[in-house]
């Protein structure tokens, strides 16, 4: 398995990237318009999943 550390990102790094604040961020895994998962109490967002989600909301 190869290592693709830098496809994935913290529920901060999230916020940062799409400058929001952390309970809009925790709403939208909630709501599963981006897709994570937790590793322990630690959510892991792959990148592919928010340039998704930025496509769907801008319509492109």
């Amino acid at each position: 398995m190869e290592n693709n550390s830098e496809s994935l990102i913290t529920v901060d790094e999230l916020c940062e990237e799409l400058m929001i604040g952390r309970n809009a961020a925790y709403s939208l895994l909630a709501s599963n318009q981006i897709k994570g998962f937790r590793i322990g109490r630690i959510w892991k967002i792959p990148r592919e999943s928010i340039q998704r989600y930025i496509r769907e909301q801008s319509k492109i």
